[in-house]
């Protein structure tokens, strides 16, 4: 709705909360505001009908499924007949001041999109997180309601508000969250993973997970470090699932935070059919895995048009030919598309060489991210050919991800040749 006046003295706002599932809703219009609206409508289970002889496409979507019901004319009195709930979404306002007319004489709450001053109802800036529903009226400044609700709901999903309630045990059972915390900047992570971390009573976190959002958690929430450093100390995953399933089975709201996804090489299906096996409750909250993400923040797709139609992501914490290996390097070799390497610096050299080896040419453009989603991070360029001496040269040590194809030309045409390190 647009800014428009409304005089003080025609009432303050009853906030109230619509129960529309199974309820008929007329949305007259088909633009984008009236797409908006009946995005949220749809999301409280409305029965939704849009009259209006164009719509976007956006909406055209929902109507071959049968979610919304599409008049596709213009509006004519009557349309409200046996609604609940109406909104005037038109760019015509005497459209709009017909739809409301209607509205009133049958005792319907009706929104006009063009003129607060004249809407019997208001629809509140709303904001979720998980079961909770923030809504913010702004005095007839929708600007400023969403500004307050936006304000809300990063500090619930922070931890700065917090929602107390939440955090107090139920008697029953606890439950557990693997959340995905993407690959490494803390803004990265998913709304729901930063909730599921506000609202823990316990966080078992790795090394690679963001640690800044430790930092924020309050005094009382019991952190466990399960960190797994390379070629180093870490700890078993046996205890891991342990850690998990007796806090949970003691009534606490557990986190395991990871980097990047839980089900991209973080052994989150372990935990899962650990806590299953326990019968404790299981949510799984994907992140963005740096397979991607890391690469798309140094510039380097892993797919692009007209070059590459397929990409693989790779294992590389053993070795071509070790007898734990499960790659099938030859395969890998004889791909024209691009090969996403996770946890292979120390075995860089002998996969370059297994590539080459079945087929990939020894020129083929190569990057090396490391730090990804960090300050410090930096990006390596070269080819298979030059990567174990690079790897040396530069100094390159876990975290890293490296990208093998020719998708690595797009990044910086000026920084291919090898051994170049460039900022990421």
């Amino acid at each position: 709705m647009n800014a428009t006046p409304v005089d003080p003295g025609s009432g303050v706002v009853y906030p109230v909360g619509l129960r529309l599932q199974g309820r008929r809703v007329v949305v007259v219009g088909g633009g984008q505001v009236a797409h908006r609206r009946v995005a949220g409508l749809l999301e409280a289970r409305a029965l939704v009908t849009v009259v209006a002889p164009e719509v976007t496409p956006a909406l055209e979507a929902l109507v071959a499924p049968g979610t919304v019901t599409w008049l596709e004319r213009h509006y004519a009195d009557g349309d409200l007949a046996d609604a609940w709930y109406a909104v005037a979404a038109t760019d015509d306002p005497a459209v709009n001041a017909r739809v409301a007319a209607e509205a009133e004489r049958h005792r319907v709450f009706c929104a006009r999109a063009d003129d607060r001053s004249a809407s019997s109802v208001w629809t509140p800036a709303v904001g979720r997180q998980g079961d909770l529903v923030v809504g913010v009226h702004g005095g007839g400044d929708p600007q400023r309601a969403v500004g307050v609700r936006d304000a809300v709901l990063s500090g619930l999903i922070d931890g700065s508000i917090a929602d107390r309630a939440s955090r107090t045990p139920s008697g029953t059972a606890g439950t557990v969250v693997l959340v995905g915390g993407g690959p490494g900047d803390p803004g990265l992570i998913t709304v729901r993973g930063r909730q599921a971390v506000a609202q823990a009573e316990v966080v078992v976190a790795d090394h690679l997970a963001p640690q800044s959002l430790l930092a924020s958690l309050p005094a009382e929430v019991e952190v466990i470090d399960a960190s797994k450093l390379p070629r180093g100390r870490s700890m078993a995953q046996e205890q891991i699932n342990e850690f998990l399933v007796s806090r949970a089975l003691a009534g606490k709201r557990v986190v395991r935070l990871k980097g990047g996804d839980p089900f991209v090489f973080g052994r989150g299906m372990e935990e899962w059919e650990a806590c299953v096996a326990a019968g404790v409750p299981v949510e799984v909250v994907p992140g963005v895995t740096s397979a991607i993400g890391v690469p798309g923040l140094a510039g380097v797709p892993v797919t692009h048009r007209g070059m590459t139609h397929e990409f693989v992501v790779v294992s590389g914490h053993v070795p071509p030919g070790h007898p734990a290996s499960l790659v099938d390097w030859a395969a890998l070799g004889r791909l024209r598309g691009t090969v996403v390497v996770l946890m292979g610096v120390d075995t860089a050299g002998a996969i370059a060489a297994a590539l080459v080896e079945h087929g990939r040419p020894a020129g083929t453009p190569v990057a090396v991210v490391t730090d990804g989603a960090t300050p410090t991070q930096r990006t390596v360029r070269t080819t298979l050919a030059g990567l174990a001496r690079t790897i040396v040269e530069q100094g390159v040590r876990p975290p890293a991800v490296w990208v093998v194809g020719e998708v690595v030309s797009l990044g910086d045409p000026a920084a291919t040749r090898a051994g170049v390190g460039t900022p990421g």
